[in-house]
């Protein structure tokens, strides 16, 4: 008989309480592992007490108010970004010597404060039900992103607020001028907030009888939409995602462009071949710390490299492959543009022409923003290559 395997336990959260030792549940979105130490909060405990628990990394299990506790985290945040734990000001940061080197530390920096603002830990019963004073309804926003669950678990409340913020996004939508509509963002999936791509992607011309497109990475389902609208009878969008699927599924059943864009869990490319094959990977070539980062960040050029070793098999004769790609990421040094053009050539494609725009987004003139100077100079391109 074949070996059988288990499925691994899920991860446990001990703690002492009132004499008792007690476990739970650890649940976390950002793949956190449990705190292995853990005290009890409430109320009476201080800013600058928890401050100090929480950088040396002793998480706090709420059990006092929960509007107290949404108060005790905003004061963390503000000792994280300007503080030390004995109240003066923190030392001067590092200066970068390089963009790169500002990347990377601002990198650090975000990771080590998202660290210390997760040490707060608030309990769930059954039901996603919050057993403190004050507590809101959260079983939408908690079934939207973790799905049908009833078992009592240990999260942060910072990964509840960022649930809840999600699921009001979710409610409200993005409001995208090239739909003349709004796009319905699950958690997880990366919000078309930055229009300028759409844009491009809805003004761009078509190549000739192009009936058929491919949309690699379809996340929201944005760009199936936007090519749905402009006439293409037929799209034929990829992800690997399961949340993006989903995602993509209502916002095309909402647009009424169900029937036209049929969805692939895929790896990249779907069977066959198109007129036109769009693809917007993520952008910058660096480490997620978390699953929810992948939509951002593309270890290795991993997605940006496969669609360009992909796309002339995937190619009708005479057909284009349209690369959404801002590049932000050689302005922080950590892609020259010389190797994206050394890659399209190896692939056997030709630059057929390139749409720039500079993005409106608010980080572009933020002048206090770490990686300001390279935000400032980024463009976005819309890359039209043709097998060669």
């Amino acid at each position: 008989m074949p070996e059988q395997t288990s499925s691994p336990l899920p991860p446990q959260i001990h703690w002492e309480e009132n004499g008792e030792q007690r476990s739970a549940r650890w649940r976390s979105e950002a793949g956190m592992p449990p705190p292995k130490r853990v005290v009890i909060a409430d109320d009476t405990t201080n800013a600058d007490t928890a401050y100090r628990l929480a950088c040396e990394g002793t998480a706090l299990l709420w059990r006092g108010d929960f509007q107290n506790a949404r108060q005790l985290l905003q004061a963390l945040a503000r000792r994280a970004d300007h503080k030390g734990k004995s109240g003066k000001k923190a030392k001067a940061p590092k200066v970068a010597a390089s963009p790169t080197e500002a990347f990377h530390l601002h990198r650090q920096a975000q990771s080590q404060r998202a660290r210390t603002l997760a040490m707060l830990l608030i309990p769930f019963d059954e039901g996603y039900t919050i057993p403190l004073r004050r507590a809101p309804d959260v079983k939408l926003a908690c079934n939207e992103a973790y799905g049908r669950y009833e078992e009592p678990f240990i999260a942060s409340l910072r990964e509840l607020l960022g649930l809840i913020g999600a699921h009001e996004w979710r409610r409200a939508g993005v409001e995208i001028p090239a739909l003349g509509a709004r796009i319905h963002p699950h958690y997880g999936v990366f919000s078309p907030v930055r229009g300028e791509y759409v844009q491009m992607v809805a003004d761009a011309p078509l190549p000739a009888g192009a009936d058929l497109a491919f949309d690699i990475g379809v996340g929201t389902g944005v760009l199936s939409a936007v090519l749905a609208k402009r006439g293409i009878a037929r799209v034929v969008a990829t992800d690997q995602d399961q949340r993006a699927l989903s995602c993509a599924r209502e916002n095309l059943a909402l647009l009424a462009l169900d029937q036209q864009v049929a969805l692939q869990t895929a790896d990249l490319f779907p069977e066959g071949r198109a007129p036109l094959v769009v693809c917007n990977p993520p952008w910058v070539p660096a480490r997620p710390s978390s699953p929810i980062e992948y939509a951002v960040y593309d270890p290795d050029s991993r997605m940006l490299r496969g669609f360009l070793a992909g796309l002339s098999s995937h190619l009708t004769p005479g057909g284009e492959g349209w690369l959404i790609l801002s590049d932000l990421a050689e302005h922080l040094g950590l892609r020259p543009r010389g190797q994206l053009l050394e890659w399209i050539a190896a692939a056997g494609l030709t630059v057929l022409g390139r749409i720039d725009v500079r993005p409106v987004h608010p980080r572009a003139a933020d002048a206090s923003d770490p990686l300001h100077a390279a935000r400032a100079a980024e463009v976005t391109s819309l890359w039209r290559l043709g097998a060669a």
